[in-house]
C-alpha cells in the first residue's frame, strides 16, 4: 500500500472510530448492553466493508487504472449487497438492538464517506509523473545535426 493510499485510509477510519464510539456510549445509554453490542458491530460492519473495498480500489487503480471506473460502481454495489445480506441474516436477532445498529450504521456510513471524500480532496496526489516529463524531454532532446 503506497503512503498516499494509507493516509486516505487513516482520514476515514479516525473519524469513523470516533463516531463509532459515541454511538455505543449514546446506545449503552439509550437501549442498555444489546444497544451497545448493535452499535460495535454497525461500527465494525462499516470499518470491514468500507475499508476492504478503498483498499481493493486502491489496488485497481494502481495495476489496472483503466479498470477503475467500472471497478468502482461494482465495488459499491458489492458493499451494498454485503450489507444487505448481512441485515437478512440477523433480522430477527436478539443478540443485539437492531435499531442502534441501523443508526450506528448509517451515521458511521455517511461519516466515513464525508472523511473519505475531504482526505481525498486534501490529499496531494500527483495525476501526472514528473519523472516521465523529464525522461521524455531529455530523451527528445538530441544534438542538433
Amino acid at each position: 500500500m503506497q503512503s498516499n493510499d494509507a493516509r486516505l485510509l487513516l482520514h476515514a477510519v479516525v473519524p469513523t472510530l470516533a463516531t463509532g464510539a459515541v454511538a455505543v456510549a449514546v446506545s449503552a445509554v439509550v437501549a442498555g448492553g444489546t444497544g451497545a453490542i448493535g452499535a460495535v458491530i454497525g461500527t465494525a460492519l462499516v470499518l470491514l466493508v468500507m475499508g476492504a473495498g478503498l483498499v481493493v480500489l486502491q489496488s485497481t487503480a494502481r495495476n489496472h487504472p483503466q479498470l477503475f471506473q467500472m471497478m468502482g460502481l461494482l465495488l459499491y454495489t458489492v458493499q451494498v449487497l454485503l450489507v444487505a445480506v448481512f441485515l437478512m441474516a440477523f433480522k430477527d436477532t436478539t443478540l443485539f438492538d437492531t435499531k442502534a445498529f441501523a443508526f450506528t450504521l448509517l451515521g458511521t456510513t455517511l461519516v466515513w464517506i464525508a472523511a473519505q471524500t475531504r482526505g481525498h480532496m486534501k490529499a496531494k496526489i500527483l495525476y501526472v509523473d514528473p519523472d516521465s516529463a523529464e525522461a521524455k524531454k531529455a530523451e527528445t532532446a538530441g544534438s542538433p545535426t
